[in-house]
């Protein structure tokens, strides 16, 4: 049973026997010293009324929890996911958000800014609002693109989209609200569905060939026994350190310019993998001949760095340069023309010095 759930469904339980059941035994002690202190026909009436509200009271404290534990255990169905009534409960939301999917429709075109809008209004309510999509560049997203492939979806393609404008929609936030609206990727195969708004939420499971979306929703109490499951599903996939990600990790790389085998300046950088290779977008430093840069790719906590050299794009590359471009598009969006393309690939015998963009010659940025 989720911890966060069981204890804030015990809290209403406890407020609601003491709202209900504490003024009925109230009225009924009165109504027993008023029978005590009356006599005849009226200390009768008192007495059988006092008596009733008694009983009435202690049925309720036994009985409201088996009501409550029925109601819980009730499981909703739905057609398929309706994501305007989603937003609206979204909106409301107090204490909990929590999204588990291979992507969203909530971020595409039509429904992004009335989703924003509510994950706006909920972090203002205090809410916490967790999303955990899979990671575009793991053998998970590819296979699930082949099994929609009749749909015409491209998995990370969509991925790559909801991740740009997540990072967006955050560089927007006010800090003082920011740090509750936490993003992370995760590299396993899908298999639920969770959309949860505080207690309540929506899941399925990944049809072969189609939409999760199209598919009949369950809606379900989270501290339900299916509640718990998902709860389970979504906490192991979270704090799995080896393979998840967060926003930042996925939006930018750390790498180290090194002069033979020390470290000079670090660079935050843009980066994409395409077919297990890895590529960065250089405009931060200046390209002087043969680089060795150290970095972690990808990110991920704990991981050792390695040691690269930056070569630039040719003929018989693993892969064409437009197809990196492609992915650097769906990543960041469409650039500028001024992307510096590298990459990485094991470092050569006797790096040469890397000189940073801000320390060269002429450069207009220097400083």
């Amino acid at each position: 049973m989720p911890e966060w759930a069981g204890r804030s469904g015990g809290r209403g339980r406890q407020r609601r026997a003491v709202v209900v059941g504490g003024p009925l035994l109230g009225i009924a002690l009165v109504m027993l010293l008023a029978a005590w202190r009356s006599t005849g026909f009226l200390s009768d009436l008192l007495l059988n009324l006092g008596s009733s509200v008694v009983l009435a009271a202690i049925s309720y404290v036994i009985f409201d929890p088996l009501f409550e534990e029925a109601r819980r255990a009730r499981v909703q169905e739905h057609l398929s996911f309706d994501q305007a009534a989603f937003v609206t409960r979204l909106r409301r939301c107090t204490r909990r958000v929590r999204i588990l999917d291979t992507w969203t429709i909530l971020l595409e075109q039509r429904h992004r800014e009335e989703t924003f809008d509510a994950v706006r209004a909920a972090l203002g309510n205090g809410a916490h609002v967790q999303l955990l999509l899979l990671d575009p560049d793991c053998t998970a997203a590819q296979q699930r693109s082949e099994e929609l492939e009749r749909q015409r979806v491209d998995v990370p393609r969509q991925i790559r989209t909801n991740l740009r404008h997540l990072a967006a929609f955050s560089d927007t936030l006010d800090p003082a609200v920011r740090h509750r609206l936490q993003v992370r990727l995760y590299d396993a195969s899908p298999s639920i569905q969770l959309y949860q708004w505080d207690s309540r939420a929506l899941i399925s499971f990944f049809p072969i060939g189609k939409l999760s979306f199209n598919v009949p929703q369950l809606e379900v109490d989270m501290d339900s026994p299916w509640g718990g499951f998902v709860h389970a599903r979504f906490e192991e996939l979270w704090e799995h350190q080896r393979e998840t990600s967060n926003l930042d990790q996925y939006w930018s790389v750390t790498v180290t310019l090194r002069h033979e085998d020390s470290d000079v300046v670090e660079v935050q950088v843009p980066y994409v993998t395409v077919q297990g290779q890895h590529y960065v977008d250089c405009r931060a430093f200046r390209v002087t001949g043969p680089l060795t840069v150290r970095a972690i790719l990808p990110p991920r906590p704990g991981a050792t760095p390695a040691v690269f050299a930056l070569a630039e794009p040719a003929e018989g590359d693993p892969t064409p340069a437009t197809v990196v471009a492609r992915h650097f598009d769906q990543k960041y969006g469409h650039g500028d023309g001024q992307r510096a393309v590298r990459r990485l690939v094991p470092a050569p015998d006797g790096p040469r010095t890397p000189v940073p963009r801000a320390a060269a010659a002429g450069d207009p940025h220097g400083g």
